[in-house]
């Protein structure tokens, strides 16, 4: 294979990382911070994609599990977000 292609292949990767990423920290930043809802979504979205009949859903199951560890990340970022806001208003200075 040409080096392009794996450089395509490596920035739509990223971009796709990059959303669930962005997706995760919105939702845990604004929406719940729950851990058990987070992982139940997150690990059910990823046992549907395996029934869709779509081109996106079709992936390996490196990707899957990738798409699972951005979804951590991204929600522990909203999650800390979330965390830190509330934090300085709690705390006090002396």
């Amino acid at each position: 294979m040409n080096i392009f292609i794996y450089v395509v292949i490596l920035i739509v990767w990223y971009l796709w990382s990059l959303g669930h990423f962005i997706q995760w920290a919105f939702l845990g930043r604004f929406l719940f911070r729950n851990w058990y809802v987070f992982l139940l979504l997150s690990i059910s979205w990823e046992i549907l994609e395996l029934f869709l009949p779509f081109e996106f859903a079709i992936e390996t199951w490196v990707n899957k599990i990738s798409d699972i560890f951005v979804n951590c990340l991204g929600f522990y970022f909203g999650t800390y977000l979330w965390a830190k806001k509330y934090e300085t208003h709690f705390t006090t200075t002396s």
